[in-house]
């Protein structure tokens, strides 16, 4: 095990090619005696866990596999989650793999002594206001370099629109459920994981696409927040190292799966991305939602197809930020060339470039389109957008 580096933005961040040996020190210092691990049959399958699982071995702390969590998280995988911490007698979740697992790790955590129907927490109508510091504590441990959730504060799951709760018991209230299938938002700085470990030997493994499509969405983190309306220098900042350490590091990753330093490099980017956008998201992320929910895209793919098309939207407002992030990018001092550098990039990823090589159907354009503006986070976009206007984004990215 190399040498760790450890920070803290407010999260304690242990950082290092052989850091997931921690999780059991870390575990221990948090007072856990039994964890529950919630991840993914990928992961499992990949032998990511076995480092985790030695580390609990030796620190003396009993695990129970919790693996039903699916690529774009249901509402049910939530449920389950509970249902596993509390039979297994856990006081400590350790949430491993990609943004859905951590995720749905976050929802866990909150299932425990929060008891409301899921939609009642939904950050687009005011439901942070009932999320407590009452959670278990919590690891995060990501195997991909995209989301960053391990430091970021909210949680994104699919609503399946029942009002059944947390706990299992009747509704609280008379709340409107959301629409069938709605990736929905659900924020609190009481949902940030106590400790993440950032292993880069953990994402080692990850396939080239893979590397790419979670690249683009640490990319799209960075990008959408430092453009995003509002005052906030310190999110600006940290956007703005972050989409330098894209530029530097994300092809190394995708065309050199073993490179170390490239890999640690995006997990820094997706990393700062997380914080960054405590600012704010834009037009891109309410393009991507529905395009995961209705479609199953994967949530990295839907940003890289959608960022180009919304970079041009926001040239008129935004384009001096946006000039900058194309020289960080390696382009020309212009809005158009940050359009072109994204696009560029994404090419040399060997990612597809339009909707229609992602499998999108053009029919289903209008009920994106409805979706796409119930989504929150083009509210902070720095153009505002009408639903037709988010219509015309799709068609645009086609």
């Amino acid at each position: 095990m190399g040498q760790l580096s450890i920070w803290s933005f407010p999260t304690r961040i242990v950082f290092g090619a052989g850091a997931a040996k921690q999780a059991g020190a870390e575990a221990k210092r948090l007072g856990s005696k039994h964890a529950l691990v919630v991840t993914d049959r990928g992961v499992v399958g990949a032998g990511l866990l076995a480092p985790i699982e030695a580390s609990l071995r030796e620190a003396g702390i009993k695990w129970t596999v919790f693996d039903g969590v699916l690529g774009n998280p249901i509402e049910a995988n939530v449920h389950e989650g509970v249902r596993a911490f509390r039979s297994s007698g856990a006081d400590l979740v350790i949430a491993v793999g990609g943004g859905s697992p951590l995720d749905v790790g976050k929802l866990v955590r909150l299932g425990i002594h929060h008891h409301r129907p899921l939609a009642e927490y939904d950050d687009a109508i005011g439901g942070d206001q009932h999320i407590t510091a009452n959670v278990p504590p919590m690891l995060a441990l990501p195997t991909t370099a995209g989301t960053g959730s391990e430091v970021g504060r909210s949680g994104v799951v699919t609503l399946d629109a029942s009002l059944s709760t947390l706990g299992g018991s009747a509704p609280t209230s008379g709340a409107t459920p959301p629409n069938p299938r709605r990736k929905t938002v659900i924020f609190s700085p009481h949902l940030l994981a106590n400790v993440a470990i950032l292993d880069p030997e953990l994402t080692r493994s990850m396939p080239a696409f893979l590397t790419a499509a979670t690249g683009i969405d640490a990319l799209t983190h960075c990008l959408e927040a430092y453009v995003a309306k509002g005052d906030h220098p310190m999110a600006d900042g940290i956007a703005l190292e972050g989409i330098r350490h894209v530029g530097r590091y994300l092809e190394r990753a995708v065309k050199h799966g073993g490179d170390l330093e490239a890999r640690g490099g995006m997990m820094k980017a997706a990393m700062m991305g997380a914080v960054a956008f405590q600012k704010g998201l834009g037009a891109c992320h309410s393009l991507a939602h529905p395009l995961s929910s209705e479609h199953g895209t994967h949530h990295g793919l839907a940003n890289a197809l959608c960022l180009p098309a919304v970079c041009a939207f926001n040239a008129e407002v935004a384009g001096t930020r946006l000039a900058e992030v194309s020289v960080l990018l390696g382009g020309e001092a212009s809005p158009a060339g940050c359009v072109e550098a994204v696009r560029r990039l994404r090419d040399r990823l060997g990612l597809p470039g339009t909707l229609s090589q992602a499998g999108v159907p053009r029919e289903n354009l209008d009920r994106l389109a409805d979706l796409a503006f119930q989504d929150a986070c083009h509210t902070s976009n720095p153009r505002p957008c009408t639903r037709d206007d988010l219509r015309a984004l799709y068609e645009a990215s086609f």
